[in-house]
């Protein structure tokens, strides 16, 4: 038995004031917060107890708990705890008033109780099960990824590394609360601001640098310089995207989806991904290493390429979930 909710019992005549804990539909009190609801010495309530369990009016299986408690002399003790029904039993037993205004109030707490907790588990089912469709969505993407391009070992590895990281990262995040993925530990403060300009140089870098086809970087259309500036859309005064890795992993989907250049799409999203968190100061680590593993990074840009259009926004969530500085 642990704590779920302890809630305090005022009587009427402001004399008795009990430490009530609420746990499993019911609640519970101890043989000396019995003696002290109602007004007996334990030795009396002890033999009450006694008679309902050997009479059969209540099975005590199900009406007692056992929670280790620290007493006054900071040892801790195995402690007995009766439920509401055992109260209620006792009661009418010391032919208590005391216990009638008991029951009344304790009927009461519970039924705000339970109404509180059903929706509470409601909202904790509902964040689960989204949580749990992104993790099967991302790994069925995985295996379409798997079935149409043969991959080295380094993109397989990638690929694995995904799924681990991001199953970690549902974990840890369902511990933090139950938190929304794409808005727990993002980074608000831009350091920097995207430019279509500075996009095609840092392009034309990254061509000089590694080298790469006449087509490489050529653009096709205007769709291009529509990713960068997409990515700062706003409506209102509010931004679409208002933090930087949700920024970041929007370029990375809309240049690798966009197909905006006749060779390199997939290389150059994945090296503009880098730059602008790198820009941003965020693409490292506290302790040096990068945020998201290269091959993981080629990964998921196998991963965006595979998706269909309809699973945008949980490959965006992978991609924020995966350079969140919580995982």
């Amino acid at each position: 038995m642990s704590n779920d909710q302890i809630i305090i019992y005022q009587a009427p005549d402001g004399q008795t004031s009990v430490e009530v804990k609420l746990q499993e539909e019911t609640l519970w009190l101890s043989l000396n917060q019995l003696a002290d609801l109602f007004e007996r010495d334990k030795s009396v309530i002890s033999r009450h107890l006694n008679n309902i369990f050997k009479e059969g009016e209540l099975d005590r299986v199900s009406v007692v708990a056992k929670n280790a408690t620290t007493a006054a002399d900071n040892k801790i003790y195995n402690v007995e705890y009766f439920n509401l029904d055992v109260v209620i039993s006792v009661g009418y037993r010391v032919n208590s008033k005391r216990g009638t205004q008991f029951r009344i109030w304790a009927n009461q707490v519970l039924k705000e109780y339970l109404v509180k907790g059903y929706a509470v588990n409601e909202q904790r089912l509902k964040e689960q099960t989204e949580q749990f469709n992104s993790l099967k969505q991302t790994v069925n993407l995985l295996g379409n990824v798997l079935k149409n391009k043969e991959l080295t070992s380094d993109e397989a590895t990638g690929l694995l590394k995904v799924v681990t990281d991001y199953s970690y990262a549902l974990d840890i995040l369902d511990k933090y609360d139950h938190q929304q993925l794409t808005v727990e530990g993002t980074t608000d403060q831009q350091l920097f601001v995207a430019t279509y300009e500075e996009a095609i140089q840092a392009i034309k870098d990254l061509k000089d640098k590694f080298g790469g086809s006449s087509l490489f970087g050529n653009e096709k259309d205007d769709s291009f310089k529509g990713s960068v500036g997409t990515i700062y859309q706003s409506f209102g005064g509010v931004e679409f995207y208002p933090t930087i890795e949700e920024k970041a992993a929007n370029l990375l989907y809309f240049i690798v989806k966009n197909h905006s250049f006749s060779d390199g799409n997939k290389r150059i999203a994945a090296y503009l991904f880098v730059w602008f968190l790198e820009k941003n100061s965020i693409l490292y680590r506290e302790d040096g290493s990068k945020r998201i593993a290269d091959n993981a990074l080629v990964a998921l840009t196998l991963m965006i390429a595979e998706s269909k259009p309809d699973e945008k926004e949980m490959m965006v969530k992978v991609v924020v979930n995966l350079i969140n500085p919580k995982n």
